[in-house]
C-alpha cells in the first residue's frame, strides 16, 4: 500500500464534484478545516489520514489502525483468496477496507502477523534497507548440528536469485528445534537455508519483529491493537 498524498483543492474538487474555482471560494470564506485548523491554501498536501471538513460536513477522517494477530495455520496473508480463510477475515468487528499486512507469513506459517492502514508506518518496518529483526521458532524434522550455526552466521549464496542472505543468529534450543534471527525476507528464505542440509521445515513460528513481540495471551486466530508504545517503536526515517 501505498500512502495517497495529494492536494488539497483536488480532493474537495473530485469529492464534491465541484470546480477548483469554486474550491477557492470556500478557502477563502473559512468553510474548510484540516486537523482541526482553518486552511486557507488550495495546494496544502494531505494524506488518506488528513481529517477533513467541509461546511461541517466531514468529507474524510479515517484513523490510522495497527494489529497484531497470531496468525494459524492453513490461513493466507492476503485480503482475498478463494480456496483458504485469509488474515483479513478473522479481523472481525474491525473495519479491513484499508488495512494491509506489514510482512506477510506463508499458508503453514503461524505467530505474529502485523496490520496496519499506515503504509508510512509498515515501510519503516519491513523495508530491506532498514533490517529490522525478525524472530521465528523453527522445529525441524531431523537432528539439528552445531554446523549449522556458522553456516548461518557466515550467510548462504543463492543461485537462483545470484544472492547471498545477510548473516542470521542460530540459536540450537533442542535436538530438533531452534531459534533464527533474520535482518530480511528472502522467498522462504528459513525453509531453503536449512535445505542446505536437507532438514526439512516441520513449523515455523514468527515470534517479534523489531521490538514488537507476539502476545503470547492471544490464541490463534486472535487479535488485538497495538500499543502507543509497540507503534512508537517502529522508527519512521
Amino acid at each position: 500500500m501505498v500512502s495517497k498524498r495529494g492536494r488539497l483543492d483536488q480532493f474537495i474538487a473530485g469529492t464534491l464534484q465541484i470546480s477548483k474555482k469554486a474550491v477557492r471560494g470556500l478557502l477563502i470564506t473559512d468553510k474548510v478545516l484540516v486537523d482541526g485548523q482553518l486552511a486557507k491554501s488550495p495546494d496544502l498536501q494531505i494524506d488518506e489520514f488528513s481529517h477533513i471538513t467541509c461546511n461541517c460536513v466531514v468529507l474524510r477522517q479515517y484513523q490510522k489502525q495497527y494489529y497484531m494477530l497470531n496468525k494459524p495455520d492453513g490461513v493466507v496473508s492476503a485480503t482475498i483468496d478463494d480456496k483458504h480463510p485469509t488474515a483479513l477475515g478473522l479481523m472481525t468487528g474491525v473495519n479491513t477496507d484499508m488495512l494491509h499486512i506489514a510482512g506477510r507469513l506463508d499458508l503453514h506459517s503461524t505467530g505474529l502477523l502485523l496490520l496496519t492502514n499506515d503504509a508510512k508506518w509498515s515501510a519503516a518496518l519491513m523495508a530491506p534497507e532498514h533490517k529490522v529483526d525478525k524472530q521465528y521458532l523453527v522445529t525441524l524434522a531431523n537432528p539439528l548440528q552445531q554446523e549449522y550455526v556458522e553456516a548461518f552466521a557466515n550467510g548462504m549464496y543463492f543461485e537462483f536469485e545470484d544472492i547471498t542472505t545477510l548473516p542470521a543468529q542460530l540459536a540450537l534450543l533442542s535436538s530438533h528445534q531452534a531459534r533464527v534471527v533474520l535482518r530480511e525476507g528472502k522467498y522462504h528464505q528459513i525453509k531453503r537455508m536449512f535445505g542446505r542440509f536437507r532438514n526439512p521445515v516441520v513449523a515455523l513460528h514468527r515470534e517479534s519483529v523489531g521490538n514488537i513481540l507476539l502476545d503470547n495471551t492471544l490464541l490463534p486466530g486472535e487479535f488485538r491493537a497495538l500499543t502507543k508504545a509497540e507503534v512508537d517503536s517502529v522508527i519512521q526515517h
